[in-house]
């Protein structure tokens, strides 16, 4: 029976569903991070182009619509739609509406069973695939028997596109069917396109289709169908950036990649990495005391350009 998993780590909170040792669906939400059905007080900043509020720390939020009888520089209530996304567009800010004062607050996390962090005894997370995980949302490539996908971030959607050695018609199936797998996996969301190999007739491309639902059965999903040339489109609602935004974040991704690994150790440590990632735990120096209080040791950087952004590790001192 599937169960969704959360853990409590340093700088961010994960969470997977979890089938015996496959992770279905994956979340993470930085720390920081607004999450949508959060509910939270600023100010009407400004009215055009577009309504934009700010919030007390200095956050933009735009929002669906000026809210009616409220001049520039009042106080309003606010839930937010949608966080800022990290990605190829960072400029795009959050989204919220305005509400009422007394709204309640919708979270937007899954009812999930808590694991240590640590781990205590087994790491189901990586039991589960965790760190394959990782780098599937940073590389973007994810291997299926028969082909690959190639995942990509651009301005107008999510891209996949669909690769391999079957026959077109087996290949078109066995890739939708990877690629709704992906989504779920990597929390895709908004627009995405799927590009799998073009296929003679309809009834290939209708089983290609049937096999994307198959996979997407039970999320919320529309999508279009699959045309002559092997495009479909799918799009599912917009709540938080996908692993594949925040991994584009790559130095932050790394780092709190880095600190869950290192936290399965214990004693005094020093973490070699890249200097861009360094930079990121100069700037959280938080993260690197509570990693010391969970290690139970002091905790030092080693910066070294020769490391990749991804190939931080713990070095015992």
């Amino acid at each position: 029976m599937p169960e969704w998993l959360r853990e409590e780590g340093i700088g961010e909170t994960r969470y997977a569903l979890v089938d015996g040792d496959r992770i279905l669906a994956a979340r993470i939400a930085p720390e920081g991070m607004r999450r949508a059905g959060e509910v939270v007080r600023g100010r009407l900043a400004a009215v055009r182009p577009r309504a934009l509020a700010k919030l007390e720390d200095g956050t933009e939020v735009l929002l669906a619509a000026r809210p009616a009888g409220v001049s520039e520089g009042a106080r309003i209530t606010i839930e937010i739609t949608r966080p800022a996304l990290p990605g190829p567009e960072p400029w795009k800010r959050a989204l919220g509406r305005a509400v009422s004062a007394d709204v309640a607050p919708v979270s937007d996390a899954v009812e999930a069973t808590d694991l240590p962090f640590p781990p205590a005894g087994r790491d189901r997370l990586s039991e589960a695939g965790w760190d394959d995980l990782l780098a599937e949302a940073d590389t973007g490539r994810i291997a299926f028997v028969g082909g690959e996908l190639l995942v990509a971030l651009t301005p107008a959607m999510t891209v996949i596109d669909v690769d391999g050695w079957l026959k077109p018609g087996e290949l078109a199936v066995a890739g939708a069917a990877a690629a709704g797998a992906a989504i779920r996996r990597l929390d895709l969301q908004g627009s995405i396109g799927i590009d799998l190999p073009s296929t003679p007739g309809k009834d290939a491309r209708q089983a290609a289709a049937a096999a994307l639902d198959a996979t997407l059965a039970g999320e919320a999903f529309e999508r279009t169908a699959v045309n002559g040339f092997g495009f479909l489109q799918v799009v599912r609602p917009r709540r938080r950036p996908s692993l594949l935004e925040l991994a584009h974040d790559a130095s932050a991704f790394a780092a709190r990649a880095l600190l869950r690994r290192a936290a399965r150790d214990h004693g005094p440590a020093r973490l070699a990495v890249n200097p861009r990632v360094a930079a990121v735990f100069e700037r959280h120096s938080g993260w690197l005391a509570a990693l010391g209080r969970q290690r139970g040791g002091a905790i030092t950087l080693r910066s070294d350009p020769a490391l990749a952004i991804s190939g931080g590790h713990a070095e015992p001192v």
